[in-house]
């Protein structure tokens, strides 16, 4: 079983339109990463012009490795011109101090909590 079974709808927030979230699998390395760009991809551009912050949770990812962060940059990348990510992580766990050593989070805000990160 693929760790990508746990990847969930994307969700849009009625007060904020323009906003996309999207809660990650509990895992992401080597073994999900790749599969994983392409559905994140596919909910971001499934919101057009319209998508404006795309939130991708890490609040419930307990491992992730240097595929991680690659997927991450390579989502920026890839957002249309405009549109910004914007990344929730417990800052406790492991994936916020992943953040942290690889500078990732100097280039993308990182929230504490899904509220946070809508609101940004």
């Amino acid at each position: 079983m693929s760790a990508v079974t746990f990847f969930t709808n994307p969700t849009e927030h009625r007060g904020l339109p323009g906003r996309v979230h999207l809660a990650l699998p509990p895992e992401i390395d080597y073994c999900n990463a790749a599969e994983l760009l392409p559905l994140v991809m596919s909910a971001a551009r499934a919101r057009g012009d319209g998508l404006e912050i795309l939130v991708l949770d890490l609040s419930e990812t307990s491992f992730m490795d240097s595929q991680g962060v690659r997927l991450i940059n390579e989502v920026r990348h890839r957002l249309r011109p405009g549109a910004r990510v914007r990344l929730v992580a417990r800052p406790e766990g492991i994936t916020s101090r992943v953040l942290e050593l690889t500078g990732l989070r100097r280039d993308v805000p990182v929230y504490d909590n899904l509220d946070e990160a809508i609101a940004s």
